[in-house]
């Protein structure tokens, strides 16, 4: 079976799972988990910040960096396709009883602009804005890239008007591995980062905020009230080390046959549009004359190729790891022979 549907498909290989299997563990709740200090340490350092905390999910990861920021009556602002509007269950509200003000944007990305236009004015009527949240890649944007100086002036904006700013980097190593950007240029202008070791990154679980000593602090409790402390987690923060010692750069593989099929999707009769593919999401919308979504999701299947619906006439793919050169080019053949 080709699985399509998600990098988050991914299971650990040979090496990694050797590698979980000889991790030292302890309790990390008493901290006494030696691997999962290593993991904190390593991403704390690669990204140059005080502290990191190692979580379940990038759910909880963002929506702890959220609570983190927010108060009842603020406001966060972000991109109306944000995956922490869209996809996490109502969290802002129900863990941090904050609004959200939605900003358009082309393929996922907010400016700037957008942001100071956004911002509330100090009258009781209104919202305090408090928290600007950018995605970077952009799930909904077809894993679209921010560039670096936007990311500079949207800063700037915080500063000017005392918002902290968040980093939903679920899939923040393919956007670094696609523009060349460091790890520390995010840790210098984030208050928190959210990182995800689960999708491109092959581990099985887990994700990691991080911030400043004092947030960080604050983070493991609401952590723990989220019901996400550990024990014995060094199994699977082992996981999470193997996966960033040795699975970033080859997450340009997985560009490159994103963007090899969006070339073939871009000449086939059916396919009325493909997004532009820069990392490893892959969006193209289809002809309602030829297909409807379930059409040809069934039609896939058939072949014995798996993938989503992403709205109306959309359909998503997504490569990672355990999606090869061969897988691709039978792929291909299918998507051609519809």
């Amino acid at each position: 079976m080709i699985d399509l549907r998600s990098d988050t498909i991914t299971k650990p290989t040979p090496a990694m799972l050797e590698a979980m299997m000889s991790a030292k563990v302890g309790d990390d709740m008493f901290g006494e988990d030696p691997t999962v200090a290593e993991l904190e340490d390593y991403v704390a350092q690669l990204f140059g910040v005080d502290a990191a905390l190692y979580c379940p999910s990038g759910t909880m990861t963002n929506q702890i960096g959220i609570r983190l920021h927010c108060n009842l009556q603020d406001e966060v602002i972000c991109h109306k396709y944000s995956h922490i509007y869209l996809y996490e269950s109502g969290g802002i509200m129900s863990n941090s009883g904050a609004s959200v003000r939605l900003l358009e944007g082309e393929r996922g990305l907010i400016t700037s602009d957008a942001v100071k236009a956004a911002i509330q004015p100090d009258d009781i009527h209104s919202p305090v804005s408090k928290l600007v949240s950018l995605e970077n890649t952009a799930n909904k944007g077809g894993g679209s890239c921010y560039d670096f100086e936007e990311i500079y002036a949207i800063r700037e904006t915080c500063h000017e008007h005392d918002l902290r700013l968040h980093l939903d980097g679920a899939r923040l190593f393919n956007a670094m591995v696609k523009t060349g950007q460091k790890p520390k240029q995010y840790g210098e202008v984030f208050d928190t980062i959210s990182i995800c070791l689960s999708k491109g990154l092959g581990a099985p679980v887990g994700s990691l905020i991080l911030g400043s000593h004092a947030d960080i602090k604050r983070a493991k409790r609401i952590r723990k009230v989220m019901g996400g402390a550990w024990r014995q987690a060094g199994y699977l923060a082992a996981a999470g080390l193997y996966a960033l010692e040795n699975n970033v750069k080859r997450l340009a593989e997985d560009h490159a046959r994103a963007q090899k099929m969006a070339k073939v999707l871009e000449g086939l009769d059916y396919v009325e549009e493909v997004l532009p593919c820069e990392t490893n999401i892959l969006i193209f919308k289809i002809n309602a004359a030829q297909y409807t979504n379930e059409q040809f999701l069934a039609a896939l299947k058939e072949n014995d190729i798996h993938a989503f619906g992403f709205g109306p006439q959309l359909i998503r793919f997504v490569t990672h790891l355990e999606f090869d050169d061969a897988q691709l080019e039978k792929t291909i053949a299918v998507l051609k022979q519809l």
